[in-house]
């Protein structure tokens, strides 16, 4: 074990806090915006919300895999191990639905700023948007336990 052992647990610990905190309170926070159905509370919940998810999201995403990988070198433990290969495969599925997420979060936001700007109601196209934001972060939020059930466990899948 190296010497980076330790504080690379600590940031690979602490990016999967944050992009578990964050995703859920990006959740929370727009859903309740949502249910006001009003267009000036929902444009600037999701002002924030994009900007959330640019800012803690994006760099635990990206420090999820550096740090995943410096603690598997630093024990000597293969990609392939099957609990790290799932985790990886599960970390592949989140962000194939984080991607769209974040779009939809951008389309969000406008339209509803379109729908304040021209006080009119929110659109079909907002409710068709929201409900597909609802529906993927279900696979993500899930995807997340899972990987921290794998790193906490290390099961012996095959």
């Amino acid at each position: 074990m190296s010497d980076l052992y330790l504080p690379l647990k600590l940031l690979h610990v602490l990016g999967a806090a944050v992009l578990f905190g964050t995703g859920l309170g990006i959740a929370f926070f727009q859903w309740m915006a949502h249910r006001t159905h009003d267009a000036a509370t929902i444009a600037a919940t999701a002002r924030i919300v994009v900007i959330a998810d640019a800012t803690f999201t994006l760099t635990a995403v990206v420090l999820q895999p550096l740090t995943g990988y410096g603690l598997a070198r630093s024990l000597g433990l293969p990609l392939g191990e099957p609990w790290i290969a799932t985790s990886l495969a599960l970390y592949v599925v989140v962000g194939c639905c984080w991607l769209p997420v974040v779009w939809i979060q951008l389309r969000l936001r406008d339209l509803a700023i379109e729908a304040l700007r021209e006080r009119r109601a929110l659109s079909t196209d907002y409710d068709r948007l929201f409900r597909i934001w609802f529906g993927l972060g279900w696979p993500a939020f899930i995807g997340v336990i899972a990987i921290f059930a794998l790193m906490i466990w290390k099961p012996t899948l095959w």
